[in-house]
């Protein structure tokens, strides 16, 4: 008889602790439900960062390219501008030389 007296006495601790857990677990289904209600806020909130970062990443992409070509432009414009200052330069010498050749044949 105490064989059974021990199995009552273990069933009657297993429904207590299935009874606590039928009440625990209630609550840790309003817990998930609340859990999961934020997490998939935050997913959202995840996702929308993302497509703005990769929006600000291709924004940026394409601003560096333009920089690059601007940049590549305004050298090409300033070895033109060297190259018409020196071309310059050159016809003032020779304009002067032709003078000192004009005075020198009015002498």
């Amino acid at each position: 008889m105490s064989n059974l007296e021990n199995k009552e006495k273990n069933l009657n601790t297993l429904i207590e602790k299935l009874s606590n857990l039928s009440n625990s677990y209630t609550q840790t289904t309003f817990e998930a439900k609340k859990i999961k209600k934020e997490r998939d806020f935050l997913e959202k909130e995840k996702s929308e960062i993302e497509n703005k970062h990769n929006d600000l990443l291709k924004e940026h992409k394409y601003l560096k390219n333009k920089l690059a070509a601007l940049q590549a432009d305004l050298n090409k414009k300033s070895e033109k501008q060297e190259k018409f200052n020196k071309e310059i330069d050159e016809l003032n010498q020779e304009t002067e030389e032709l003078v000192e050749e004009i005075e020198k044949w009015q002498t």
